[in-house]
């Protein structure tokens, strides 16, 4: 599969004073995103556990251009790397535009971990959410 693409709808009440939606708002954006693929995508393929008990360490954001609300839905593409026992990392790819001419404005990466809430700690993937995960593989570098 490699790159899974959620469709989001930045909101009028995302934008700062300058017009672009607010840092803040991006993040909830990506996190929108990410609900899509490891929750609602998972959850499809008969993976409820990993909605149970996902916690996200690190998060990094690059802006390309200003996201512009403009009423319409952005593409955020998304793959995994670093795949590891318990840990893994998102890349994004936030596209503007569409019919063909897409522009990526935002890039950003989270390094996420299974996490058992009823103890309080990192756990291991399981098998099946290791293979789930792989199947988004990205291959590479997030660039």
């Amino acid at each position: 599969m490699g790159v899974f693409v959620a469709q989001v709808r930045p909101r009028w009440s995302d934008m700062d004073a300058y017009g672009h939606v607010n840092h803040a708002n991006t993040v909830t954006l990506l996190e929108e995103a990410r609900v899509a693929l490891v929750f609602t995508e998972a959850a499809r393929q008969g993976l409820v556990d990993m909605s149970r008990g996902m916690v996200v360490v690190k998060l990094a954001v690059d802006y390309r251009i200003p996201l512009v609300f403009d009423g319409g839905s952005v593409d955020i593409e998304m793959s995994v790397r670093d795949l590891k026992a318990s840990s893994f990392m998102l890349d994004y790819a936030v596209r503007t535009g569409g019919n063909g001419s897409s522009t990526v404005a935002v890039t950003a990466e989270t390094l996420i971990c299974a996490y058992d809430v009823e103890e309080t700690r990192p756990r291991r993937l399981t098998d099946a959410e290791r293979d789930f995960l792989a199947s988004w593989h990205s291959g590479g570098a997030r660039g």
